[in-house]
């Protein structure tokens, strides 16, 4: 369980909604709070956000991935090696109820 959910930033991952495909297309994308970016983007975003927390908090700083469950794990697997390189090590992963299941 997160306790602090201030030290949480996330990373979504798929499909951009109906409204969104005809300017981004239908392929998986990555978004980054409120902006789609490429994978490359994301040592800048984990910098920014760690920038944002006091000293004592950055150590506690969680990404929490949420991807559709539609998405393939090569982009998946993009996402974490950049985040390996951007030492963001601390991870949890967000999933919702789809289908009925």
């Amino acid at each position: 369980k997160l306790e602090k959910k201030s030290l949480v930033s996330y990373i979504h991952i798929g499909q951009p909604s109906l409204a969104m495909q005809a300017k981004f297309g239908t392929a998986p994308k990555v978004q980054l709070n409120d902006s789609y970016k490429t994978t490359k983007d994301i040592l800048d975003f984990v910098a920014a956000e760690r920038d944002k927390l006091n000293e004592s908090d950055r150590a506690s700083m969680t990404i929490c991935l949420k991807a559709d469950g539609m998405t393939k794990m090569g982009i998946i697997t993009d996402v974490k090696q950049e985040l390996r390189r951007a030492n963001a090590l601390k991870l949890s992963y967000a999933a919702s109820k789809s289908m009925g299941y």
